[in-house]
């Protein structure tokens, strides 16, 4: 496992991040005991940064993640990231990165955690009803008062950033980033790499359409947000898989995996320090731990632009449209 400083921070991480989205639900069904038989995988394969979020369950992912990980794993090995500014209303996600639901929400975080501290806090979601200065001052407070260890930002724009930092730290910032959707190449990627701004990035295998698993008979469960997404249906699916097997050849001519070909390309990218990587099996982290790793030749990234000059953009999930 190869491990990098995460932007300005003084956090040594692990370059893949195990991602628990999928343990708050939102993913389908699951085997709570094998999610954490796969945590304790991830640790003995030397990942040592874990990211969760408030929303994911709304307790329920960070709570599986303590089970998983304080069974017998020291705080002090391990990097754990959780993002707060979410709160449901009725079935609906609402944005709010208030001072008073950040503080609330960072409680409710490290009574799910089980811990004293956050070693990462992140606003999962910019909120254009609360004053940056009002979000900002919450967090430079959270960290003075020792409850959380740095803060950061997710799928914040660079003047969203620039907003914030005047009143509060900002030292990192969670993009959507994969081959079906590289907008923050234009303008998110240069910002951080300007300001040692650490990126870690989710959705590396594209929501599960890099996996190599995919046909046009994948059909998703009725509490998989995927089920409900325009990504994943008709023409623009069918599309999508074409190129991903164009991949999937590309990547067997290198004798590794689609999904190692995709985590390598995210993290080969050199404005990115990290790529969060989901997995419910430990079977299935052999891919990105092996994809940490390798190294993307500049023939092999102009190659594999061409195959993707024909997809068709994943736009992804947003709060207001989740199931």
């Amino acid at each position: 496992m190869r491990y990098v400083r995460l932007g300005k921070t003084d956090l040594e991480v692990s370059a893949i991040a195990f991602g628990t989205w999928s343990f708050g639900g939102d993913w389908g069904s699951f085997d709570a005991e094998q999610a954490k038989k796969t945590v304790g995988r991830a640790l003995e394969l030397g990942i040592t940064f874990f990211d969760t979020a408030e929303a994911y369950g709304f307790g329920a992912s960070e709570r599986l993640l303590a089970d998983a990980l304080w069974s017998g794993t020291p705080r002090d090995r391990v990097i754990v990231a959780t993002k707060g500014g979410l709160r449901k209303e009725g079935s609906t996600l609402r944005r709010d990165a208030s001072a008073r639901w950040l503080r609330e929400g960072v409680e409710r975080s490290l009574r799910n955690l089980r811990t004293d501290y956050i070693d990462l806090y992140q606003v999962h979601w910019p909120d254009p009803a609360t004053p940056a200065e009002e979000t900002g001052r919450a967090l430079a407070d959270l960290v003075s008062e020792g409850k959380i260890r740095h803060a950061g930002v997710s799928n914040y724009s660079p003047r969203q950033m620039t907003d914030l930092a005047r009143f509060g730290p900002v030292e990192t910032d969670q993009p959507p980033y994969h081959m079906f959707h590289r907008d923050v190449e234009a303008e998110v990627l240069p910002y951080a790499a300007k300001n040692d701004i650490g990126i870690l990035v989710y959705g590396p295998l594209a929501h599960g359409l890099l996996s190599g698993t995919m046909t046009p008979e994948t059909r998703f469960a009725t509490d998989d947000w995927r089920g409900s997404s325009a990504d994943f249906k008709g023409e623009r699916f069918a599309r999508d898989l074409a190129v991903a097997e164009r991949l999937k050849l590309f990547a067997a001519s290198r004798e590794i995996t689609l999904p190692a070909l995709a985590i390598a390309w995210t993290i080969s990218n050199p404005a990115v320090d990290v790529a969060i990587v989901g997995a419910r099996n430990p079977a299935h982290l052999d891919d990105p731990v092996a994809a940490a790793d390798m190294r993307l030749s500049a023939s092999d990234r102009d190659e594999i632009d061409a195959v993707l000059a024909e997809a068709v953009e994943i736009v992804g999930p947003a709060p207001e449209a989740m199931p």
